[in-house]
């Protein structure tokens, strides 16, 4: 379609951008460490990381990965929650040349081992509390080292063993696990200070800088193929698109949302790295109380969230009482934002809520909402630069505008494909277009609305739960006869899951199942709602109708 929305772009954001503006990542980081070298760029439970410590760090950390004889292009994993040793290992990685493979904490040894194995990773750094998870599938992967951190490591004594003692023996943070071929995080940064560090060679936009995980309609998790190139022009596409309101090396950014999640690894993390942004890393933010009192610190001038994040804070007492007078954009996405959040997040900070969208297969970030809007639209916004979307039938013909139809993207940014999957790859990108699987609308002045989902998928608090992977796990139990998954409006987390079972034993009970979940799903995944029932509806060739259990 023509681009319409181009004549809404705010004075000084450019239609276009060259995606081979920095041959890498790696470029952009070396600009930034030198240009901020005296500022803090990351700042975690009070301790202060400047982008000179960070360039000295993370080359410590590449040196030590080359040593161990990895190449360019070998997958490493980074397994934790927002701490500084997340941006270091994350350029370290970076910078040696090697693939990060970001992985969710909490998964459970099942998910945990399928990733592993999907990416072929031969290192991974991961917390000490999550240890035991690892332990349960080490005999079955890959892997040659294992880089082991605790919460305090990045702190200075005494501050650190006070930390880790306090995780480990006070609150019981750290269940016991044993690992072989293991190393301490600062053992190996101590391993690297002496190695010499060797800068890649031939780094181009076509080298792998990410392979970030998203579930699919089978069951199966994938791994996004996310090229220096998609990720160095998603950037330039955000920092042009936000440019007019930003200050170089002036902009406290909270980062509340996780590192290894594609939103706040792009749109935080990285897009404020170019800035020289100062990044608030928190660790917990379900810890409501403590997130707020660490908010009364500073003052910060982005922040972004899911609409259960914002809606947290907007009711945690304390929080109206925050100085927000600096603050200039509030980023919302990875599920909708819902217009009462927006309209009192408005009202109490005095800033509007802007709503994006993106996909994991699009660095992320598709469409937002200008800066210059001052009031929560309803909409995802408009296309970012050098961005194109289109809404179309089943098809593939673009349809009326105003009517739904899958939205469709194409750009620089979209992801080179999924891993070893050719065929999943060639399914969701034709002619270089990206279906989404999401169903939206388009106005006259180009701002897209989402108004259903293609797939079943199901979104808990922001992350993507696939209903075949529910299936999977619930049928494998002994005394499940049938099963189907569907997403359930929730007030605080947008959707629950809910699972419709048919018995094979009659003694099966509500708490049986959800307790066998728990064992194999991670937290969000598991259904908070069980009905039982002696029949499924079906089509009639026996396919398992979830729309009609979802319209019920």
């Amino acid at each position: 379609m023509e681009k319409i929305w181009l004549k809404r772009y705010p004075n000084g954001v450019p239609t276009e951008i060259d995606p081979d503006h920095y041959p890498s990542l790696v470029e952009i980081f070396e600009e930034s460490v030198k240009k901020y070298a005296d500022q803090v760029a990351f700042q975690n439970m009070d301790k202060d990381i400047t982008y000179k410590e960070l360039d000295q760090l993370t080359e410590q950390f590449a040196a030590y990965l080359q040593s161990l004889g990895l190449k360019k292009g070998d997958p490493v994993a980074v397994m934790m929650p927002n701490l500084l040793q997340y941006p270091v290992a994350l350029f370290g990685i970076l910078r040696a040349g090697m693939v990060v493979v970001n992985v969710n904490p909490l998964y459970t040894a099942r998910e945990l081992k399928h990733q592993l194995t999907d990416s072929g990773t031969k290192v991974i750094v991961i917390l000490k509390n999550f240890a035991h998870t690892l332990e349960k599938i080490i005999k079955d992967v890959q892997l040659e080292k294992v880089v082991l951190t605790g919460i305090g490591d990045m702190m200075p004594v005494p501050k650190r063993w006070i930390v880790n003692g306090v995780v480990k023996y006070v609150k019981k943070m750290v269940p016991a696990y044993s690992l072989s071929n293991t190393i301490e995080f600062n053992d190996s940064l101590a391993i690297g200070a002496k190695a010499t560090y060797t800068r890649p060679e031939k780094m181009t936009g076509d080298d792998l800088a990410f392979l970030q995980y998203t579930g699919g309609t089978t069951g199966v998790s994938k791994g996004a193929m996310l090229t220096h190139r998609n990720m160095v022009a998603n950037l330039d596409q955000i920092s042009a698109f936000i440019l007019p309101r930003l200050s170089d090396g002036q902009e406290v950014v909270i980062t509340a949302l996780p590192l290894y999640h594609i939103f706040a690894l792009t749109a935080n993390c990285l897009a404020f790295l170019k800035f020289g942004g100062k990044n608030i890393l928190i660790t917990n933010p379900r810890d409501m109380p403590a997130f707020v009192k660490e908010l009364s610190k500073h003052k910060f001038t982005m922040i972004s969230g899911v609409n259960t994040l914002f809606n947290g804070l907007l009711n945690t007492p304390g929080f109206k009482d925050l100085d927000f007078s600096e603050l200039k954009i509030a980023l919302g996405g990875g599920m909708a934002v819902q217009r009462a959040v927006a309209e009192n997040w408005e009202k109490v900070t005095g800033s509007a809520l802007l709503e994006g969208y993106g996909l994991t297969e699009c660095s992320p970030v598709v469409t937002a909402n200008p800066f210059d809007i001052e009031h929560y639209t309803g909409s995802i916004g408009i296309p970012l630069p050098s961005t194109d979307v289109k809404v179309v039938d089943e098809d593939g013909n673009e349809v009326p505008m105003g009517e739904p139809g899958e939205i469709m993207v194409k750009g620089p940014q979209v992801m080179a494909g999924y891993l070893g999957r050719p065929e999943a790859t060639a399914e969701s990108i034709k002619d270089g277009w990206f279906a989404t699987g999401d169903m939206g609308t388009v106005d006259e002045d180009g701002f897209f609305k989402i108004v259903d989902r293609k797939k079943d998928m199901i979104l808990v608090s922001g992350f993507n739960v696939y209903p075949n992977e529910i299936e999977d796990v619930v049928a494998s139990h002994p005394k499940v006869l049938e099963v189907a998954a569907v997403g359930v409006a929730h007030e605080a987390s947008g959707e629950v899951v809910k699972i419709v079972v048919v018995k094979k034993d009659s003694s099966l009970s509500e708490k049986e199942i959800i307790d066998y979940c728990r064992e194999n799903l991670t937290a969000y995944k598991v259904p908070k709602l069980v009905e039982f029932r002696d029949e499924l509806p079906k089509t009639n060739v026996g396919k398992i109708l979830r729309r009609e259990l979802r319209d019920e």
